[in-house]
């Protein structure tokens, strides 16, 4: 039997969507399927949402802090039910774009259902059987959930329910002290909640960079926001309404819980046996063309369970889309995978960390550290908490590089695009406007040139005796 489709893509967030509408655009036949609604986790649930509440919990912070510039408030009244408007105020704006009509505008089929495998060539949904020269699974993943004794029970709150509530809870518990966790664990506080988040790591963030983090580390504490590491919660119970948490030694009172610890592909629906498609213990196995093991099935996103990012989706995506409709010769690469948590300060980070760098290459590294508070900008606008640390090789490859501090997800994209053209360190001493934050770049390039320097007696030796030669005879 033909085909029916060029291409069909299962799941309509981020991944499923890019593939979709450069597939259509190009003129390939494409069916998108998806069973609930369009813009993944990232419209309505991750990315979009939790920005706008960060916003609005920035603002009470800052009006809150406004003395220390002379600017003096009365005890700022915060509407919750208001800032949640304004976080479904955003959806809502945003939402057209990643919407049906615009899709099919585009000439995709949008068909919505729960469909399946049933062999290596054909997808099923709403009895329909739906055959392509290539699929593409991009159905995402959901919070884990957590076989804590009485969790159940006492209910709780994934980032799926936490934009939806209305009414602030006065005390938070926030079980996991990763990027979700650290994020709405700030926001809430900052909107009145009394905050605590449980982590089982030695500190927050644990991906990052140690120095890094106990910037985080230090702002939370200032904020009264309580964090205990190295604690898991053992079990909860609820009496007189009261939910409580014994962690470790602790016993955590919390009108509402909020479970941010990790995330799980969503698979099992797919019968991905009776398509061939092997499933690992952290999701859908592929090569680094992205093909699983059946070559005509590709996968992107969160459902591999790797980089659970929308622009590493959007990256993957891009290949993807390549390799089903071309020649299968376009590889990922995770070399230049950057990343930020938008707590205060902000915390990016892209390649490798300076462990990674010292275990890959020893003692062919140079790590150079340059300070927030050395740049004027951040001294005027008050923000000298944290720095830039930028790892390179020693002839100014840069390996990595992680900032702390304010925009530091904006900051950042500096050093991506040299990484992303092979450029070296010395690339960032361009010239930079003053006063603005981007200094904190150029200022660690002088650094490293300083560093480099001062370790080259000979050099200086050679220079002391070239200016001396010419007072003599200038």
């Amino acid at each position: 039997m033909a085909v029916e489709y060029d291409l069909v893509v299962i799941g309509g967030g981020s991944g499923g969507l890019v593939v979709a509408g450069v597939a259509a655009a190009l003129k390939a036949k494409v069916a998108l399927v998806e069973k609930h609604r369009l813009g993944g986790d990232c419209l309505w649930y991750g990315c979009v949402p939790s920005k706008s509440l960060i916003r609005a919990s920035r603002v009470a912070y800052e009006v809150k802090q406004a003395g220390r510039f002379g600017i003096y408030c009365n005890d700022p009244q915060i509407d919750f039910a208001k800032a949640i408007a304004h976080v479904q105020n955003t959806i809502t704006t945003i939402e057209p774009h990643d919407s049906p009509e615009r899709f099919e505008g585009l000439g995709v089929e949008v068909i919505f259902g729960d469909g399946k495998f049933v062999d290596k060539k054909t997808f099923e949904v709403n009895n329909r059987r739906l055959k392509a020269r290539s699929f593409v699974i991009a159905t995402g993943s959901r919070p884990a959930t957590l076989p804590i004794p009485g969790l159940k029970e006492a209910g709780f709150i994934t980032n799926e329910e936490v934009f939806e509530i209305t009414e602030r809870p006065d005390t938070l518990a926030i079980i996991g002290g990763g990027p979700i966790g650290c994020e709405l664990g700030q926001a809430f506080s900052r909107l009145g909640s009394k905050v605590t988040i449980i982590a089982s790591r030695d500190r927050l963030l644990p991906k990052e960079d140690p120095e890094a983090v106990e910037v985080i580390h230090q702002q939370f504490k200032s904020e009264g926001i309580n964090f205990l590491l190295n604690t898991k919660a053992e079990k909860i119970e609820v009496v007189d309404g009261k939910k409580y948490i014994w962690a470790g030694k602790e016993k955590i009172v919390a009108d509402q819980i909020l479970v941010a610890a990790g995330r799980s592909p969503n698979v099992e629906s797919l019968n991905l046996d009776a398509a061939g498609v092997k499933v690992g213990k952290k999701g859908i196995e592929v090569n680094s063309k992205l093909q699983t093991s059946n070559p005509h099935i590709y996968a992107c996103g969160d459902v591999l369970g790797g980089y659970q990012f929308t622009h590493v989706a959007s990256y993957q995506a891009n290949i993807v889309l390549k390799n089903a409709l071309f020649l299968p010769i376009f590889k990922v690469s995770d070399r230049v995978i950057p990343w930020a948590t938008f707590t205060e300060p902000e915390l990016a980070r892209v390649g490798l960390t300076e462990q990674e760098a010292r275990e890959k290459y020893g003692n062919d590294i140079r790590v150079v550290k340059q300070e927030y508070a050395d740049v004027d900008r951040a001294q005027a606008d008050g923000t000298t908490a944290g720095f830039a640390k930028i790892i390179t090789k020693r002839n100014g490859q840069i390996l990595g590089a992680h900032l702390v501090g304010a925009a530091a997800g904006e900051l950042i994209h500096e050093i991506i695009l040299a990484m992303s053209h092979n450029l070296k360190l010395s690339a960032l001493s361009g010239i930079h406007i003053y006063p603005t934050l981007s200094e904190v770049n150029s200022k660690a390039t002088f650094a490293q040139t300083r560093q480099n320097y001062e370790q080259n007696h000979r050099l200086q030796q050679m220079l002391s005796s070239i200016f001396r030669v010419i007072r003599r005879f200038g």
